[in-house]
This record gives C-alpha cells, sequence and structure tokens, in this order.
C-alpha cells in the first residue's frame, strides 16, 4: 500500500476516533511525561538530603545554591536534547522519538542511585552527578516537544485544550509522586537513616518505572499527523534553519511564553519548599505537606482550565493567567515569607498556582498548532528548552543567590516583569482555536 494512502487512512481513523481510544491514545503518550518530570524533580526533593553528601562545606544555604547549580545545568543539556529529539521526532516519528527519551532518563536515575559520595570519591562524585543530571537534560528536552507535539495532534479540534491540559496533568502528576515518595520515605526511615541513604530511593523507583514506560510506549500509535507529512516528501521534515526562517515570530512567542511559564513554575513550585524552610521557616516535612496538597489541586485543575480554553479561547486563557500571576506574585511572595503557619502557607502558595494554570494547561496545544506538521517538534521544542534553561533552570540559583545578598524580594520582581511581558506576547497571539495548523480535524 502507497505512503499517501497509509496517511490518508490513518488521518480517517483519527477522525473517526471513539472516546475511548482517545483516552488510550493520551494515557499512552503522556505516561512517560509523568516518569519524566518524576526522575527530574525526585532530584530537587531528594537534595535537601543529599546536598551534604555531594558539596559538604559551607552551611545548609550554600550547600543548595551548589545543588541547585547541578539542578541547572541539567537545563544545559535540555535545548541540544530539544533539537535532536525534536528533528528525530519529525523525521523518524514521535513513537520512536518518545521511546528513546525516556530510555535516557531511566540510565540518569539508575546512575544517582548508584553514586559514590564526595567522601568516597571526592571531586569525581560531583563530576558524576553533574553527568547523570546532563543525560537527563538531554532526556527531558526531548521529551517536552515530542510528547505535546504528539497530545495535541491526537487531541481533536473540538477538545483540544481539555486533551491536551493532560500534558500538564502528567507533569504536576510527576512532580507530586517524587513527593509523596519523599513523604513515604520521611514516614517510614528515621531521619539519620533518610540523609545516609533513603534518598537513593527515589532515582531507583524512577529508573525502574523508566523501563515500564519504555515498554509501554513501544506499542502507542503514530500520529496521523506524522504519518501525513511522511508521505509528503517535497516537504524536509525537521529542517532548523527553515523552520526559523519560516516561523520566526512562533519561535519568539514559544520563547517568551516559556520564559514566563518555566520560571513562575519553579518559583512557585521547585524552589517553594525551600522557599519555606529557608524564609517562612516551616520545617521540611510541613513545607513538603503543603506543596503535596498544592500539587493534587494543581494537578486536578488543568482539565477544568483545558475545557474553559475550548470555549473562550486558549490565548484569551493564557492571557489572563500570566497576567494575573504577574500582578500577584510580588505580594502573595511577601506575604508567604511571613506566613505564620503552614495553612497559611498552603494558601497563598495556591493563589499562584491557580493563576499559572492559565498558562499550563493550554501551552501544550497553544504551541503545537503554531506549527505545520514537518517541523511541528522542532518549533515546539527548541525554543522552549532555550527559554527553559535560560529562566526555568537558573530560577532556583538567582532566588538563592539574592536571598543571600540580602535582596530577595528583588526575585520577586523578576518573575512578576517575566511574567508581565509573557502575558502581552499572548494576547497578542492568533486565536489558535480558529486557526489551528493541526490538519487532520
Amino acid at each position: 500500500m502507497a505512503a499517501s494512502q497509509t496517511a490518508d487512512e490513518a488521518a480517517r481513523g483519527v477522525t473517526a476516533m471513539s472516546p475511548l481510544q482517545r483516552i488510550k491514545a493520551i494515557l499512552g503518550g503522556s505516561a512517560g511525561n509523568l516518569v519524566e518530570w518524576y526522575d527530574w524533580f525526585a532530584y530537587s526533593y531528594a537534595s535537601l538530603y543529599f546536598a551534604r553528601h555531594f558539596f559538604p562545606h559551607g552551611d545548609a544555604v550554600d550547600q543548595q545554591l551548589q545543588t541547585a547549580a547541578i539542578f541547572g545545568a541539567g537545563f544545559i543539556a535540555r535545548p541540544l536534547g530539544a533539537w535532536l529529539m525534536g528533528v528525530f521526532a519529525d523525521r523518524a516519528g514521535r513513537r520512536t522519538a518518545l521511546t528513546a527519551s525516556v530510555a535516557l532518563m531511566s540510565l540518569g536515575s539508575f546512575a544517582i542511585a548508584i553514586l559514590p559520595t564526595y567522601a568516597q570519591a571526592g571531586v569525581w562524585a560531583q563530576l558524576g552527578l553533574l553527568a547523570a543530571r546532563l543525560v537527563q537534560g538531554l532526556s527531558l528536552g526531548g521529551e517536552y516537544g515530542a510528547s505535546a507535539t504528539y497530545l495535541s495532534e491526537m487531541a481533536g479540534h473540538r477538545r483540544r485544550g481539555f486533551w491536551s491540559s493532560f500534558h500538564y496533568v502528567t507533569l504536576v502528576a510527576g512532580q507530586l509522586f517524587a513527593l509523596v515518595v519523599i513523604l513515604i520515605l520521611q514516614a517510614v526511615l528515621a531521619k539519620p537513616a533518610l540523609e545516609a541513604w533513603g534518598w537513593r530511593v527515589p532515582f531507583a523507583v524512577g529508573g525502574l518505572l523508566a523501563v515500564v514506560v519504555f515498554w509501554i510506549r513501544t506499542g502507542i500509535a503514530e500520529s496521523s499527523s506524522y504519518l501525513r507529512a511522511q508521505a509528503q516528501p517535497e516537504r524536509r521534515r525537521g529542517d532548523t534553519l527553515a523552520m526559523i526562517r519560516s516561523h520566526p515570530r512562533e519561535v519568539g512567542a514559544i520563547f517568551v511564553l516559556t520564559s514566563a511559564g518555566s520560571l513562575s513554575f519553579y518559583a512557585y513550585t521547585t524552589y517553594m519548599p525551600k522557599f519555606l524552610v529557608n524564609t517562612t521557616g516551616l520545617s521540611k516535612d510541613a513545607s513538603t505537606q503543603v506543596m503535596a496538597a498544592v500539587l493534587v489541586i494543581y494537578m486536578l485543575l488543568q482539565p477544568l482550565v483545558g475545557w474553559l480554553s475550548d470555549r473562550v479561547g486558549r490565548k484569551t486563557t493564557m492571557a489572563v493567567g500570566l497576567g494575573l500571576g504577574a500582578l500577584a506574585t510580588y505580594p502573595v511572595m511577601t506575604a508567604i515569607a511571613g506566613a505564620g503557619s503552614a495553612a497559611a502557607a498552603f494558601g497563598l502558595v495556591l493563589l499562584l498556582i491557580l493563576c499559572h494554570s492559565g498558562y499550563a494547561a493550554v501551552n501544550a496545544a497553544v504551541k503545537a498548532e503554531l506549527f505545520p506538521t514537518h517541523v511541528r517538534a522542532l518549533g515546539v521544542a527548541l525554543p522552549y528548552a532555550i527559554a527553559n534553561a535560560l529562566f526555568g533552570g537558573t530560577a532556583e540559583y538567582a532566588a538563592g543567590w539574592l536571598k543571600k545578598a540580602g535582596h530577595e524580594s528583588a526575585f520577586y520582581v523578576y518573575v512578576a516583569l517575566v511574567m508581565a511581558a509573557a502575558a502581552v506576547v499572548a494576547a497578542r497571539l492568533r486565536n489558535t482555536n480558529r486557526t489551528s495548523l493541526i490538519e487532520e480535524d
């Protein structure tokens, strides 16, 4: 059978998808996203316990700064992973790229689980930690574009906001799962055991889960968008320079939107447990419990906001969320710093999460809809990863550095200004609910 016939039949198959078939495709495509983000965030939460094993010098803030620097180094590899996997996904298929990315994540997680400490290997332990994070950065850089593209292509036009929101549902679920593992370890292990060896458990769990997802992803269906593009050999798939020349405005828009979305996400979630401990004065256990409760609500909000975006418009949803976040960040972060209880901190962090959901729920769909199929995965992944490295990857370090310098509130201003700029860009986007470049709708 000719390739064009295969593509046409695949396209008709997607159009005729039953709700159950669509759910199966969405869950199959997003399962790896959950594991990828679990592995990524396990480092951040477990670093409260392993920082001194790799960076034994200085006080607790100094140790966290050094582990945050390694966390940020993982972001350096993400643009390279995004470029390699974006090209790969546009040329070899979404499914193939998704399978390769989760295999890399498994390798990085197992490596951290067995790394020697500084007391055992000296500086080689630090270099090993850095190398493992770089491998995870390559993996996650490739995961975002491929998974966001796959879920958006499989979602269908009428409910694309709703179904594609599961990209962030699984992202937050991965982060939440990492927190839950830490909570379980806190409950079943004495603190000396947790700090001595228990911190390795989350990485071993993540590596095993990645192996399971690798097997699952080998069995998911390829998207009809890719099959249709594959049947058009006159269009070069995954051409980086052609993508930038043909879509400079879209590349720039994704860069700005991701800068704000990533910076605020890491400020509100990944950095927040450390902020609650080092600034607000909550215990490590209390800060972990606060963030676990916040993330449950955050996860459940995404489909609701995605559903809303299918009715009021995805660009409107994004612009309002970013605008509200820009207005709320400084006063709310200031209030969190002075919060007198875990309950007060929970309510205040939740306000920030509500704002961020306007961006989070719809970002995958909006970005995917801006590009034609033959460069879609690359167009989504590359500007995202560069912005993520520059703004998301440096968020914790910038926050810690400003705190150390005695200007912690400057970090709140920084986050607010970047979000305000992105809100303007979002408001000026075309309405992708009506102008989507995903063709099989």
